[in-house]
Protein backbone atom coordinates (compact mmCIF):
# COMPACT_ATOMS: atom_id res chain seq x y z
CA UNK A 1 0.00 0.00 0.00
CA UNK A 2 1.36 3.42 -0.90
CA UNK A 3 1.93 6.21 1.60
CA UNK A 4 -0.80 8.25 -0.09
CA UNK A 5 -3.32 5.41 0.23
CA UNK A 6 -2.45 5.04 3.92
CA UNK A 7 -2.89 8.77 4.47
CA UNK A 8 -6.25 8.79 2.69
CA UNK A 9 -7.43 5.77 4.69
CA UNK A 10 -6.21 7.30 7.96
CA UNK A 11 -8.01 10.56 7.22
CA UNK A 12 -11.15 8.71 6.12
CA UNK A 13 -11.16 6.54 9.24
CA UNK A 14 -10.92 9.53 11.56
CA UNK A 15 -13.59 11.44 9.67
CA UNK A 16 -16.00 8.52 9.37
CA UNK A 17 -15.57 7.51 13.00
CA UNK A 18 -16.43 11.06 13.98
CA UNK A 19 -19.18 11.91 11.50
CA UNK A 20 -20.17 8.84 9.48
CA UNK A 21 -19.89 7.77 5.87
CA UNK A 22 -22.19 10.31 4.26
CA UNK A 23 -20.57 13.30 5.97
CA UNK A 24 -17.16 12.64 4.40
CA UNK A 25 -16.15 13.88 0.96
CA UNK A 26 -13.13 13.20 -1.23
CA UNK A 27 -12.44 16.95 -1.35
CA UNK A 28 -12.33 17.12 2.44
CA UNK A 29 -10.00 14.13 2.65
CA UNK A 30 -7.74 15.62 -0.01
CA UNK A 31 -7.62 18.95 1.83
CA UNK A 32 -6.88 17.17 5.13
CA UNK A 33 -3.77 15.48 3.76
CA UNK A 34 -2.70 18.15 1.29
CA UNK A 35 -3.35 16.46 -2.05
CA UNK A 36 -5.72 17.05 -4.95
CA UNK A 37 -9.15 15.45 -4.91
CA UNK A 38 -8.25 13.73 -8.20
CA UNK A 39 -5.47 11.90 -6.34
CA UNK A 40 -8.02 10.41 -3.96
CA UNK A 41 -10.13 9.36 -6.96
CA UNK A 42 -7.06 7.81 -8.58
CA UNK A 43 -6.71 5.37 -5.69
CA UNK A 44 -10.43 5.03 -4.94
CA UNK A 45 -12.53 5.69 -8.06
CA UNK A 46 -15.80 5.67 -6.10
CA UNK A 47 -16.59 6.44 -2.50
CA UNK A 48 -17.75 2.89 -1.92
CA UNK A 49 -14.29 1.66 -3.04
CA UNK A 50 -12.83 3.79 -0.28
CA UNK A 51 -15.41 2.56 2.23
CA UNK A 52 -14.77 -1.11 1.53
CA UNK A 53 -10.98 -0.67 1.59
CA UNK A 54 -11.24 1.21 4.87
CA UNK A 55 -13.45 -1.40 6.53
CA UNK A 56 -11.26 -4.26 5.31
CA UNK A 57 -8.13 -2.57 6.67
CA UNK A 58 -9.88 -1.81 9.97
CA UNK A 59 -11.19 -5.38 10.27
CA UNK A 60 -7.76 -6.87 9.66
CA UNK A 61 -6.22 -4.58 12.26
CA UNK A 62 -8.84 -5.35 14.93
CA UNK A 63 -8.81 -9.10 14.32
CA UNK A 64 -5.00 -9.22 14.25
CA UNK A 65 -4.93 -7.48 17.62
CA UNK A 66 -7.56 -9.83 19.02
CA UNK A 67 -5.62 -12.86 17.80
CA UNK A 68 -2.36 -11.51 19.20
CA UNK A 69 -3.93 -10.95 22.60
CA UNK A 70 -5.72 -14.28 22.47
CA UNK A 71 -2.40 -16.07 22.14
CA UNK A 72 -1.29 -14.42 25.39
CA UNK A 73 -4.53 -15.33 27.19
CA UNK A 74 -4.81 -18.51 29.22
CA UNK A 75 -8.56 -19.02 29.50
CA UNK A 76 -11.91 -17.80 28.11
CA UNK A 77 -12.25 -15.08 30.76
CA UNK A 78 -8.82 -13.69 29.84
CA UNK A 79 -9.80 -13.79 26.17
CA UNK A 80 -13.02 -11.91 26.88
CA UNK A 81 -10.98 -9.36 28.83
CA UNK A 82 -8.66 -9.04 25.84
CA UNK A 83 -11.64 -8.46 23.54
CA UNK A 84 -13.06 -5.82 25.86
CA UNK A 85 -9.67 -4.15 26.20
CA UNK A 86 -9.33 -3.76 22.42
CA UNK A 87 -12.63 -1.88 22.35
CA UNK A 88 -11.84 0.19 25.45
CA UNK A 89 -8.46 1.24 24.09
CA UNK A 90 -10.07 2.29 20.82
CA UNK A 91 -12.55 4.43 22.75
CA UNK A 92 -9.89 6.00 24.97
CA UNK A 93 -7.25 6.47 22.27
CA UNK A 94 -9.55 7.96 19.62
CA UNK A 95 -12.30 9.45 21.78
CA UNK A 96 -14.75 7.97 19.29
CA UNK A 97 -16.66 4.80 18.54
CA UNK A 98 -15.63 1.79 16.53
CA UNK A 99 -15.67 2.55 12.80
CA UNK A 100 -18.18 -0.21 12.17
CA UNK A 101 -20.49 1.00 14.95
CA UNK A 102 -20.73 4.34 13.17
CA UNK A 103 -21.17 2.74 9.77
CA UNK A 104 -23.49 0.07 11.13
CA UNK A 105 -25.85 2.81 12.29
CA UNK A 106 -25.93 4.01 8.69
CA UNK A 107 -26.00 0.56 7.08
CA UNK A 108 -29.44 0.81 5.50
CA UNK A 109 -28.32 3.88 3.58
CA UNK A 110 -24.88 2.62 2.59
CA UNK A 111 -23.99 1.09 -0.77
CA UNK A 112 -24.48 -2.69 -0.60
CA UNK A 113 -20.77 -3.51 -0.79
CA UNK A 114 -19.98 -1.15 2.09
CA UNK A 115 -22.89 -2.44 4.17
CA UNK A 116 -21.77 -6.02 3.48
CA UNK A 117 -18.23 -5.20 4.62
CA UNK A 118 -19.63 -3.82 7.90
CA UNK A 119 -21.71 -6.98 8.33
CA UNK A 120 -18.59 -9.08 7.70
CA UNK A 121 -16.77 -7.17 10.45
CA UNK A 122 -19.56 -7.90 12.93
CA UNK A 123 -19.76 -11.55 11.84
CA UNK A 124 -15.99 -11.94 12.33
CA UNK A 125 -16.20 -10.42 15.82
CA UNK A 126 -19.15 -12.64 16.74
CA UNK A 127 -17.30 -15.67 15.42
CA UNK A 128 -14.20 -14.77 17.42
CA UNK A 129 -16.23 -14.39 20.59
CA UNK A 130 -18.27 -17.56 19.97
CA UNK A 131 -15.03 -19.51 19.73
CA UNK A 132 -14.02 -18.56 23.28
CA UNK A 133 -17.34 -19.54 24.85
CA UNK A 134 -17.82 -22.94 26.50
CA UNK A 135 -18.37 -25.77 24.05
CA UNK A 136 -21.03 -27.11 26.39
CA UNK A 137 -23.29 -24.52 24.77
CA UNK A 138 -24.77 -25.26 21.36
CA UNK A 139 -23.25 -23.49 18.38
CA UNK A 140 -26.37 -21.31 18.09
CA UNK A 141 -26.29 -20.44 21.81
CA UNK A 142 -22.60 -19.49 21.60
CA UNK A 143 -23.28 -17.30 18.56
CA UNK A 144 -26.26 -15.62 20.28
CA UNK A 145 -24.28 -15.00 23.45
CA UNK A 146 -21.36 -13.65 21.43
CA UNK A 147 -23.70 -11.28 19.58
CA UNK A 148 -25.08 -10.11 22.92
CA UNK A 149 -21.58 -9.42 24.25
CA UNK A 150 -20.66 -7.52 21.09
CA UNK A 151 -23.89 -5.50 21.13
CA UNK A 152 -23.32 -4.60 24.77
CA UNK A 153 -19.77 -3.45 24.08
CA UNK A 154 -20.74 -1.50 20.98
CA UNK A 155 -23.62 0.16 22.82
CA UNK A 156 -21.42 0.96 25.81
CA UNK A 157 -18.86 2.46 23.47
CA UNK A 158 -21.49 4.62 21.76
CA UNK A 159 -22.95 5.81 25.07
CA UNK A 160 -19.52 6.59 26.57
CA UNK A 161 -18.43 8.52 23.48
CA UNK A 162 -21.71 10.43 23.29
CA UNK A 163 -21.73 11.32 26.98
CA UNK A 164 -17.93 11.79 27.07
CA UNK A 165 -17.76 9.40 30.02
CA UNK A 166 -15.35 6.48 29.76
CA UNK A 167 -16.39 5.54 33.29
CA UNK A 168 -19.81 4.61 31.90
CA UNK A 169 -18.14 2.14 29.52
CA UNK A 170 -16.18 0.70 32.43
CA UNK A 171 -19.30 0.31 34.58
CA UNK A 172 -21.19 -1.49 31.81
CA UNK A 173 -18.21 -3.71 31.11
CA UNK A 174 -17.89 -4.57 34.80
CA UNK A 175 -21.44 -5.93 34.71
CA UNK A 176 -20.74 -7.74 31.44
CA UNK A 177 -17.68 -9.44 32.90
CA UNK A 178 -19.57 -10.45 36.05
CA UNK A 179 -22.42 -11.94 34.01
CA UNK A 180 -19.98 -13.81 31.76
CA UNK A 181 -18.14 -15.31 34.71
CA UNK A 182 -21.38 -16.52 36.29
CA UNK A 183 -22.50 -18.42 33.22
Amino acid sequence: MSATVDKVLDAAEGAMRARGYHAVSFRELADDIGIKSSSVHYHFPQKDDLGVALIERYSKRVLAELNRRSEESKNPNDRLDAFIDVYREALVNTDSVCLCVMLGAESRGLPDNVSNAVADFFDANIGWLANILPTTLSKKARRNKAASVLATLQGAMMMAATLKDTGLFDAIVKELRAAHRQS
